[in-house]
Order: C-alpha cells, then sequence, then structure tokens
C-alpha cells in the first residue's frame, strides 16, 4: 500500500553528526514563525479514551492487520507510536561517538543504563538491557592496518535493546514491549559493506530452522556481512540478537510481550533482518514488527515470501524522494506472494533488451512489508533542498508528525485551508 503526502519546512540537519555541547530533539526543530507545530505527546494527544483503545487493540496497531485502515488517514495513535520508536533511534544516534580522533570512537558515548536520559529523547519506562555492535566481514589489505585506525575499524556499536519496565507505560501499551534500536550508516566499512549489493543466499542455520521451503531467499550481501560476521574480541551481531532475546523470553514469557525493532537507513536493513532471524530461531516468539525509516531494499521476492510466512510485520516509511529507498538493484513488478522458478520476473523500468541480463544477475529485488509513502518535494519550503536531507531522520520524524492523508494537508496547515474554503463558499452567496 503506497500513499502519497507533502511536507513541511524543517531546517536542515545531518543526521550523522550532532554536536556535543548541543542535543538536538528532532520534534523540536521547526521554529519558523509562519509554519510550524507542538510535537506530538501522549499527555496531549492520547487522551485517556486514545490510551486505552492502544492497551485494547495493541496488535491493531503493531500491525496484526498489516495496519488497514491505520495509514490513510494517518491513526493519531499509530502517529505517536511511529514518532516514539523514531526517538529511540535518535537516541542510538546521540549515543555513537562519531569523533574519529576520539579514543572512543565507534563505541558508545554512553554507559548501557543511561542511554535514553543522556541522549535527552525524554521519559520513556524502557530500560535498555544490552549494547549491540556490528562487524564487518569485508577482508582488508594488510596495508590498510597502516592506515589510520578509523579506516580499518571492523567492529562497531549499532544500538541497543530496552525492555519496558514502567507500570503505568506497560499499561498503557497494553503489554510488556521491547524495542531493539539500530542507527545508520557511520563507518568507513559499513559504507563499503553497503556497496555490497548483490544478494547472497541466507546462511545455513536460517536456513535449517526455517525449513527447505526457504530455498530461493536470498538479501544483501553487504547487509547480512553486517548481520552475521565476528572478529576475535567481538560476537556477530546476530548471536548478541538471539542472546538477548533468548534472555527476555526466559523473564518475561509468561506475560504478554512484543518485539519492535526499529532503525533508519542501514538500520532499517538490519532490524529487517533481526526480525526474521528472531522469528526463524524462536518457535515461541511473540509478535514481531519492524518500524524502519528511510530503509533500503534488503532481499529478494523468496525473502519477502519467508517474511511474511513467519508472521513478521513490517511498517516502512518512506519519503518518495528519499534515493536510499530506491537502492540496491532493481526492484520486481509481482505481487504474487508465490513465485516458482520458472515464473519470469517483470523488471520495473528497463527495456525489454536488457531484462534478460538483469534477472539472471543477483540483483532482483522486492519491497517488504507495508509502505506508508511520504514525499518532502511537495512541499515549496523544502523544494530547494538538497538530497542528503531528504534521508535524515529528522525529515522523516517532522513527515510523520504532521502528516494527516493522502488528499488532505498536513494538521499545521488544515485549518489554513478550510479558512480559505469557508471563505470561497461565503463569497458564492
Amino acid at each position: 500500500m503506497r500513499i502519497a503526502a507533502i511536507a513541511v519546512t524543517i531546517p536542515k540537519l545531518t543526521h550523522y553528526t550532532i554536536p556535543s555541547s548541543t542535543i538536538i530533539n528532532p520534534l523540536k526543530l521547526n521554529e519558523n514563525s509562519e509554519f510550524s507545530w507542538t510535537p506530538l505527546k501522549h499527555d496531549s494527544v492520547l487522551t485517556h479514551s486514545n490510551s486505552g483503545k492502544l492497551a485494547k487493540h495493541w496488535m491493531e496497531y503493531q500491525g496484526i492487520n498489516n495496519w488497514e485502515g491505520l495509514l490513510d488517514p494517518l491513526d493519531d495513535v499509530l502517529r505517536s507510536e511511529i514518532l516514539k520508536y523514531g526517538r529511540f533511534v535518535e537516541a542510538a544516534y546521540q549515543s555513537f561517538d562519531f569523533d574519529p580522533s576520539s579514543p572512543t570512537y565507534a563505541t558508545s558515548k554512553f554507559h548501557k543504563n543511561s542511554i535514553l536520559t543522556r541522549s535527552c529523547i525524554g521519559e520513556t519506562g524502557y530500560k535498555p538491557t544490552k549494547h549491540l555492535r556490528a562487524t564487518c566481514g569485508i577482508q582488508l589489505p594488510g596495508w590498510v592496518d597502516r592506515g589510520p585506525s578509523w579506516v580499518s575499524t571492523r567492529s562497531s556499536w549499532i544500538g541497543y535493546v530496552a525492555v519496558c519496565q514502567d507500570k503505568e507505560e506497560i499499561a498503557r501499551l497494553g503489554r510488556r514491549d521491547v524495542v531493539i534500536a539500530f542507527r545508520g550508516t557511520a563507518t568507513c566499512l559499513e559504507w563499503l559493506e553497503n556497496l555490497r549489493a548483490t544478494l547472497t543466499c541466507l546462511p545455513d542455520d536460517v536456513v535449517n530452522v526455517v525449513g527447505p521451503e526457504n530455498g530461493g531467499a536470498m538479501v544483501e550481501s553487504g547487509f547480512l556481512s553486517l548481520y552475521t560476521s565476528d572478529s576475535d574480541t567481538c560476537p556477530s551481531l546476530q548471536h548478541m540478537v538471539r542472546e538477548e532475546i533468548g534472555t527476555v523470553l526466559q523473564t518475561y514469557g509468561d506475560e504478554p510481550l512484543s518485539f519492535t525493532i526499529t532503525g533508519h537507513s542501514l538500520g532499517a536493513a538490519l532490524a529487517t533482518l533481526a526480525a526474521y532471524d528472531i522469528n526463524s530461531t524462536f518457535s515461541d516468539a511473540p509478535m514481531v514488527t519492524v518500524i524502519s525509516f528511510g530503509g533500503p531494499r534488503v532481499g529478494n521476492q523468496n525473502f519477502r515470501c519467508q517474511l511474511e510466512k513467519s508472521g513478521t510485520k513490517i511498517l516502512r516509511i518512506v519519503n518518495s524522494d528519499d534515493l536510499i529507498t530506491k537502492v540496491p538493484g532493481f526492484v520486481i513488478d509481482n505481487d504474487d506472494k508465490e513465485m516458482t522458478s520458472n515464473q519470469a520476473l517483470n523488471v520495473v523500468g528497463l527495456p525489454r533488451w536488457v531484462r534478460k541480463r538483469v534477472e539472471d544477475a543477483p540483483l532482483v529485488y522486492a519491497d517488504v512489508g507495508q509502505e506508508l509513502r511520504l514525499s518532502s518535494k511537495e512541499c515549496p519550503y523544502l523544494c530547494k533542498e538538497g538530497v542528503v536531507s531528504c534521508h535524515e531522520l529528522s525529515t522523516y520524524l517532522h513527515l510523520v508528525n504532521g502528516f494527516v492523508s493522502s488528499n488532505c494537508p498536513f494538521r499545521a496547515t488544515a485549518m489554513r485551508v478550510l479558512y480559505k474554503h469557508h471563505r470561497k463558499k461565503l463569497g458564492s452567496y
């Protein structure tokens, strides 16, 4: 499902660097006197009735029905939850040490217990329980080690796991929620992994768990490498996720529970892989939902089919002007749930004479999950902004914050449009 939208003005902000002297709240950026809004908060938007609505229907808001009837127009409760998970991703960015000259480069600047408080995203009711690291699997020539250490940094802090512990928040949510949050690309080797765009088969341990019908499921080589690679000093991200999920299930498995995995850019791709891995590894896993922002494509159509069979629910927040959401590879024009090996693929946007070569190459991807499509290009305040700003997490949070529906303006302009319509109506009398 694709939903078009327009946007509102925001100041230009690069999500990769955040000044150490200034902690930025992405939901409080718009200070334009002509065009601004108040960010959504639980106490201002979620009235008592809406709060009860979330607790009663939390599975619908986690995507059990693929968010049917909640995206267009965008339900206010769902909007608030999407923004909440976006703030968890923002905390991952703010916690990461981006300074190559720092002795703690590519690690978390904050202790595990203080990630959420020191990143200034406000009270969440969640408690971080584990740091997560990702390791690059690319084999580098020996001379690289003689260069700056930041060039050859193989393992880096990528995110964290947090468990909801606040009784009031658990009551509001209707269950205990576990968040896994991933940041986007930050290190040189992560960028190199991103460029490994060819599809590769899933590892044997996942195939064996899912079963022989998994045959043909493939994912982007670089993303899989970052998820499954390890080193002598650092276990793989896959191992850390599985270990922590096993602990959570052992501790809270007898109560209503949900896993919400969220990420931006590269983090969105890792969130998709982690969700698939959890559902494939743990037969007793509760509902697993992915809320992704500006994510690239991850796998082929067979991978999409396996995601759907596993019950993994994915809500992709997409800015139609964000180039990252259009890569890697080519997308197929085939909505069938099943695909046989003899079935031809119709590759979108390619002349017929090159389709055969593309279809034979491991570069044919498929979009996954449900899509909430927004757009910043149609906004006069953003039409002159650069390509980079379309991909920033702050842009995505502002788009979600203001979106109403595909055929209705954002909240910030709704009253203005209604006023003009009312004036025209009076003038016709």
